[in-house]
């Protein structure tokens, strides 16, 4: 366990801390390819946070009220159903050895803090809208009242997966399947307006229920970018989420329910305009919805089956608030809702640009899901309003699946996410070494071939304290991944990220959230060979190209301030390395302010 003060200490010393990983990594596996690397990097910060885990747990057992017990502690963690009268709880196992399930998750790591939304059992009100604009899901009815789950999937194995293989002062998971709270996706999404919760719970009770969000995001240049350009840059985005619970309006459809999403975005982001960079979006907010009074993205019906253990949803979706993406990732403006390298690439849809498609979901084991889609495959930029279905030209279809293992370690159930995403699209995509030169000269190009595209994604967060409840983002998190896509068909080939996020930093303020990361991203070979043929032929470079394109690096920081139930105040600073991939312009800094208010 790690105190408040602790989370103090660590938030000082975060820059040593991701040091000494990158220092442990270099030494045990030098000059590795890139997913080897990040491999290597979070065993080193894993050979950094475990032993000091382990001796603030022997701590805690010399001095918590809590060793003394033999079974999960059934007031601290146990869940009421929401609308039942059952208690769920971890079976006791008397008379065996204290490990990290069977003491249970220490009082002060799990104390609700005063201002949260979350109901005392732990679990939203069902159906819960979720939020769109930190990239979490509307959770729907299971149909099941005999579920053990309502808000995760229940598994189709009653055992563990991969952590069988952790030492049983690691392992949380050993016997039984945590319940509900532990995986609740947010600290909670109160209203600024509290005076309509009566009205919202008489539309949930037949069936409706709904969320209307603001998110605005101002960004101002202070340093660096193109001459003359200095100034604030502002957009924002107004959202409408709404899940039709069609077992509460006609009981022979349980588990049967259909989402909505509607969303309204303006604005002029600051990266093309005033810093000079063409593919890395510095503001998330105002991209592929243009000034769209109401842009539809989400219509799509879903049933889960087979007692709770498999979810099905068809319809019209994003991918990227299904795939390859997480609130922690979305607490950052570069990385909301998905990575860059994920982000340009036509085959995920990326939010909140949607397309038609189809996915499945299961949980083999307690700590492992699977989800396969299917999905239509179009270019980014048809289709704006979301409404003119007739104008969209299917050029593929996209085939993504993606693999989660889902550790809980310790006795505070610090749960780690480590994702392993592959998708194949079978557009064929022209040839990015031609991106840069006339068309007559890019067809006569050597070896230049149109081909499908392949993405691979890994990424993997791990909270390394708990504090403020048993919710997923209740807890300090070390996050990294690694993004490869088919050089041929994208201008971003490569990223690699890493980062932290911190709640607690200020003792007194334990929802606020800290968070910093350091993004890489490396220019398409093809394309970056396609801008020197066009030099050396004499053909000039694209418009808003500035020379040959390299690479570029972001770093980005911010601190989330729970201001009022329902509202998120973030200053934000951003510093880029290389602008427009290429030293012709010099690094931008800048800083801004986030604002989530859900009204």
């Amino acid at each position: 366990m790690v105190n408040i003060s602790d989370t103090h200490d660590f938030a000082g010393s975060g820059m040593t801390f991701l040091k000494t990983c990158r220092h442990k990594a270099e030494h045990d596996m030098p000059g590795r390819a890139f997913p080897t690397a990040l491999s290597a990097l979070l065993a080193g910060c894993a050979a950094v946070v475990l032993p000091v885990g382990a001796h603030n747990a022997a701590q805690a057992q010399s001095t918590s009220p809590l060793t003394a017990q033999t079974a999960v502690a059934p007031v601290s963690d146990a869940i009421v159903t929401p609308g039942a009268n059952k208690v769920h709880a971890g079976p006791a196992q008397a008379g065996r050895p204290l490990d990290a399930e069977s003491l249970g998750p220490d009082l002060n790591a799990i104390r609700r803090p005063p201002n949260t939304p979350i109901p005392p059992s732990g679990v939203p009100v069902l159906p819960f809208p979720g939020m769109a604009t930190m990239s979490v899901q509307p959770v729907g009815p299971s149909g099941d009242a005999s579920a053990f789950h309502k808000v995760e999937l229940d598994s189709i194995l009653a055992t563990e997966g991969p952590s069988r293989i952790l030492p049983p002062n690691l392992d949380a998971l050993r016997d039984t399947d945590l319940n509900d709270p532990y995986y609740v996706p947010t600290a909670g999404s109160g209203a600024l307006i509290p005076q309509l919760s009566p009205f919202r719970n008489r539309l949930r009770e037949k069936g409706f229920t709904f969320s209307f969000t603001y998110k605005g995001e101002a960004n101002g240049l202070f340093a660096g970018g193109r001459p003359g350009e200095k100034g604030t840059s502002y957009v924002h985005e107004l959202t409408l989420q709404a899940i039709f619970d069609l077992g509460k309006m006609d009981p022979r459809l349980g588990g049967w329910s259909v989402h909505t999403l509607v969303m309204e975005r303006a604005g002029k982001a600051i990266q093309g305009p005033r810093v000079g960079e063409s593919y890395v979006g510095l503001q998330e907010v105002y991209s592929l919805s243009g000034n769209v009074v109401a842009h539809l993205v989400d219509l799509y019906a879903e049933k889960k089956f087979r007692n709770n253990t498999l979810d099905v949803i068809f319809g019209r979706m994003s991918l990227t608030h299904v795939f390859a993406t997480s609130p922690l990732l979305c607490s950052f403006m570069v990385t909301c809702s998905a990575p860059v390298a994920i982000k340009q690439n036509p085959g995920m849809s990326v939010y909140p640009k949607a397309t038609w498609g189809a996915r499945i979901r299961f949980r083999p084991t307690w700590d492992t899901a699977i989800q396969i889609g299917a999905y239509s495959v179009g270019a980014l930029n048809e289709n704006p309003s979301g409404w003119a279905w007739g104008a969209e030209h299917a050029t593929g279809i996209s085939l993504p699946i993606e693999f989660t293992w889902q550790p809980f370690l310790t006795r505070n159930r610090l749960p780690g996410h480590y994702v392993l995403g592959y998708a194949h699209d079978t557009t064929r995509y022209a040839d990015k070494i031609g991106s840069a030169l006339p068309s007559a000269v890019a067809a006569q190009v050597p070896g230049a071939r149109s081909a499908p595209s392949d993405m691979f994604w890994l990424e993997a967060d791990q909270m390394v304290y708990r504090l403020g409840g048993r919710n997923m983002m209740a807890g300090g998190y070390l996050m990294g991944g690694y993004i490869h896509v088919t050089p041929r068909a994208v201008n971003v080939s490569d990223q690699l990220y890493g980062g932290i996020s911190l709640v607690g930093v200020i003792p007194s303020r334990m929802t606020d959230r800290l968070g910093m990361m350091f993004s890489w991203y490396k220019v398409s070979n093809r394309r970056r060979q396609s801008e020197q043929l066009a030099l050396d032929g004499g053909y000039g470079l694209p418009s808003g190209v500035y020379g040959v394109q390299h690479s570029s690096d972001v770093i980005e920081a911010y601190y989330g301030i729970d201001a009022l139930p329902g509202l998120l105040v973030q200053p934000e600073f951003q510093y880029m390395i290389h602008p427009g991939e290429t030293h012709k312009i010099r690094n931008a800094g800048m800083m801004g302010l986030k604002v989530i208010a859900n009204l």
